[in-house]
């Protein structure tokens, strides 16, 4: 049963299917597992060994050694694509054509102009899509959108937001490698820039700044956003360097600061002048990634073809900014 032919019904499992078979196809396959409606049913892998190796370690018993094998499997419901971001437009659209529900890693594709193909061919074939922004989906974020709703810190005039970590240079490394969307931006660059987004709106001004390395990717950058109403944002990412991992969220009335690490949030603090801190605790069970498989479930039994939560309008938005940013730069990737 797949969204834009068939409706899911409110007890029925919905069956994933993980494209692709590294690090962060792991971390999903292990979040999945505590979901009870949720069954892990197949993998696809570019070798026979992959799919074996990554299906014996979660139990699954659809093992495929293609891609194109794994979408076309009539039982899985949703694939959640997995591999490097440079694979991101082909391996969406191939599963969109098989008739998918897809839930697509970030950042969403390399550029605006492939996010924009993508969503225009899911929503041209009624399909559900959704950009991996797994930091939206943690209770704490939910919490943090009611209080600014209540305008509990009054007015939010600015962010402040980083995420960086230090990683070595190997041969192999996609980090360092512009023919797979290597740098800070696109790999956690992402997350404080989508923060800003979901508080602000897209920004009405752009200055930044990075260091290019020896390979030609941006390896540490800073980021400051004008928005709509005069809000400001200012941004850091880096992947030589390890960074607080904070974000601060200003108000005219008060202030909400999201512990380390702010994109897996689980401790906020709550200030106000006169106030004792408030400090507010969201113990997680399971890794986190359960959040957005869990959001992707709830809008498939209710026919969605698109999470509010994560919109793809949003999604294409945020695309355009990193698109500006890395003009800004001069780092252009070889999809561009």
């Amino acid at each position: 049963m797949t969204s834009g032919t068939t409706h899911i019904q409110m007890n029925d499992s919905i069956c994933w299917g993980i494209l692709g078979t590294g690090k962060i196809a792991r971390q999903f396959a292990a979040g999945l597992q505590i979901l009870p409606e949720a069954k892990l049913l197949a993998v696809g892998s570019r070798t026979c060994v992959g799919a074996e190796a990554f299906g014996q370690q979660f139990k699954v018993p659809h093992r495929h050694a293609s891609y194109e094998a794994l979408i076309t499997d009539p039982q899985v419901d949703v694939i959640y694509v997995a591999t490097p971001h440079s694979c991101h437009k082909a391996n969406t659209l191939l599963a969109l054509s098989a008739g998918k529900a897809v839930l697509c890693e970030k950042p969403f594709t390399i550029n605006a102009r492939e996010a924009e193909q993508v969503i225009t061919f899911a929503r041209a074939k009624k399909l559900f899509l959704m950009e991996a922004m797994w930091t939206r989906c943690f209770p704490l974020m939910e919490k943090l959108r009611q209080l600014l709703a209540s305008k509990t810190i009054g007015d939010v005039r600015m962010l402040t937001a980083d995420f960086g970590f230090f990683a070595e240079y190997h041969d192999e490394e996609r980090l360092f490698n512009p023919a797979f969307g290597g740098g800070a931006l696109l790999d956690v660059g992402v997350y404080p820039v989508s923060l800003a987004s979901m508080l602000f709106g897209p920004p009405t001004q752009i200055a930044s700044l990075a260091h290019l390395g020896w390979t030609g990717v941006d390896e540490q950058a800073a980021m400051l956003f004008s928005h709509s109403q005069g809000q400001l944002a200012i941004l850091s990412t880096a992947v030589r360097v390890d960074t607080c991992q904070e974000a601060v969220i200003l108000g005219s009335e008060g202030r909400l600061r999201i512990h380390r690490p702010w994109w897996r949030p689980t401790t906020m603090t709550l200030s106000r002048e006169g106030v004792a801190d408030e400090v507010m605790e969201f113990p997680l069970s399971g890794n986190g990634y359960q959040f957005e498989a869990a959001e992707v479930m709830r809008c498939l039994r209710e026919g969605k073809t698109e999470s509010p939560m994560m919109p793809l309008n949003e999604t294409l938005s945020i695309m355009r900014t990193l698109d500006a940013v890395r003009a800004q730069w001069g780092l252009h990737h070889p999809t561009d």
